[in-house]
């Protein structure tokens, strides 16, 4: 019904960058908040930041300066922009966005299915 799909994680060396990107498609007649949260193996998923349909932003406190969030409502995409990655931001990024599928419907919490970011020391 609706589909979330990530692209542009990696390997990269601290200090380094890299632009995160999520594509919505499907039956969706308008999008909420949308956010970007990660996950080390083992530890609670953490929220990164987020940014509404209006574009207000918010942002975890070890990620503040370093990380932007951005959207383009007309490609129902939203995009993450990681700069001077740490070792500790290693982790699988996944993408978040509630989602109404018509005009009647309830908005729905729908994931991406993840990508891994690695930076290396």
């Amino acid at each position: 019904q609706v589909q979330l799909v990530e692209s542009g994680g990696g390997l990269v060396q601290a200090g380094g960058s890299l632009r995160l990107s999520c594509a919505a498609s499907g039956s969706i007649f308008n999008i909420n908040a949308m956010d970007w949260y990660r996950q080390v193996l083992g530890k609670q998923r953490e929220l990164v930041a987020t940014i509404t349909s209006g574009g207000s932003t918010d942002y975890a406190d070890s990620v503040k300066g370093r990380f932007t969030i951005a959207r383009d409502n007309a490609k129902n995409t939203v995009y993450l922009q990681m700069n001077n990655l740490k070792p500790e931001d290693t982790a699988v990024y996944s993408c978040h966005a509630r989602i109404r599928n018509w005009v009647t419907s309830p908005f729905r919490d729908y994931w991406g299915q993840g990508t891994q970011v690695t930076v290396s020391s």
